[in-house]
């Protein structure tokens, strides 16, 4: 049920501050897929801006979509309300749903990741409709609480139902915390692919001292490992590390050491740039296990997925917005970089043009995760001078 936020955070004047509405999402404890009202906190903000906003929910995920002005070209902003999970509450030093500010910074599961960016660029929108009006194009943002989770029902999802309905964004910029220790080091324009692999060997379990009347499960899996590891991908891309392969879990649950065990199990995880496509990799990844079971009586059995493919906005425009923006607030010029995990920008390149800036993420996801009240601070003001210079600088 659609729950409004208290009117002294949701007033025009008010929104200009991003501390109060980042205060108000974190106090929704979002955790994956809840939503927990806060994207209901993040609707009254915007409709008290003049955004049109709609909801849309697929099976348990809750998602939004708003929208200021009917021309282009359209600027958007993306980014997620759901968090991880707090874990030991008692070992916060503040409560993490509380959203207390101590010491200058702002306390919270979500303040760096990324409900402080939301709050950032809500308030970089208050300040630029203030001072200039309606944009000549069109803000957006698109928001959802499943990027931590599966995102299988949250920005893909979102994505797809808003093409059916004619909607088209040229720019899109996410809100994930892309600096690694400073505010205004770092924005990505790409980023890696990753594919899970789960390797299942099956034999035949008997006596070590008769090994003639087993099957042994773990040669044949460790013979494959060591053929995938044996490979160097590539030695990088431009604007990419070279691809990795690694090891994540070998598991054969056997406590006797007079036993051949009937299974054996491992998983692994690649990250990969634009020298390669999952579907090439997969390939390669089949034909290392037939190899390797060639002489194998027993069963090798895969589970191949890719979760993401590496992508790169190439440096233009949009990118040198961002920079200029930066260095003119922190004085410090992001590097353009495709470091880090998946995020849903991964969705989104398939639509506009993006990049990913936001705040400082060397506490996300930990225990006492916070956000310099100055950073969020100083990110609405980058906000507002990416908004400021787009529409003097893109044209549809």
């Amino acid at each position: 049920m659609y729950r409004p936020m208290d009117a002294a955070v949701s007033s025009h004047d008010a929104l200009k501050d991003p501390l109060p509405l980042a205060q108000a999402l974190i106090r929704r404890a979002s955790v994956t897929p809840a939503d927990d009202g806060a994207l209901d906190v993040l609707q009254a903000a915007l409709e008290s801006l003049g955004f049109s906003v709609r909801r849309y929910r697929f099976e348990e995920v809750d998602n939004l979509y708003a929208r200021l002005g009917d021309a282009r070209p359209v600027l958007a902003f993306a980014g997620h309300t759901d968090v991880v999970p707090a874990g030991d509450e008692a070992a916060w030093p503040h409560p993490p749903f509380a959203a207390e500010v101590a010491d200058g910074m702002l306390v919270g599961r979500g303040a760096a990741d990324m409900k402080g960016a939301i709050a950032a660029f809500a308030a970089a929108c208050a300040r630029h409709l203030g001072e200039h009006g309606p944009p000549p194009g069109s803000l957006a943002f698109i928001i959802t609480s499943d990027e931590e989770g599966p995102a299988v029902n949250g920005t893909k999802k979102l994505l797809e139902a808003l093409r059916d309905e004619g909607e088209t964004f040229d720019h899109v910029l996410v809100g994930e915390p892309t600096n690694p220790n400073h505010l205004g080091e770092s924005i990505k324009i790409g980023r890696r692919g990753s594919l899970n692999g789960v390797i299942q060997v099956t034999g035949r379990a008997g006596h070590v001292a008769y090994p003639e009347r087993a099957e042994n499960p773990v040669p044949p899996l460790l013979d494959l490992l060591a053929r995938l590891k044996a490979r160097r991908l590539d030695d990088g891309a431009p604007h990419f590390q070279p691809s990795n392969l690694e090891i994540t879990s070998i598991d054969v649950g056997n406590p006797a050491h007079n036993v051949i065990p009937a299974e054996a199990r491992a998983k692994f995880n690649i990250r990969f740039n634009t020298a390669h496509t999952g579907d090439e990799l997969k390939k390669w990844i089949e034909a290392e296990a037939a190899a390797a079971g060639l002489d194998f009586p027993g069963r090798v059995e895969l589970d191949l997925k890719v979760t993401g493919e590496a992508f790169l906005s190439r440096p233009g425009v949009f990118s040198t917005l961002i920079q200029n923006a930066a260095k003119a607030e922190t004085g410090r010029r992001p590097a353009l970089t495709t470091t880090g995990g998946t995020s849903d920008a991964r969705f989104i390149k398939d639509y506009a043009e993006v990049a990913e800036f936001g705040l400082v993420g060397a506490s996300m996801h930990q225990t006492g995760e916070h956000a310099a009240v100055a950073d969020i601070e100083a990110l609405t003001r980058i906000y507002a001078r990416v908004i400021d210079s787009y529409f003097k600088a893109v044209t549809p």
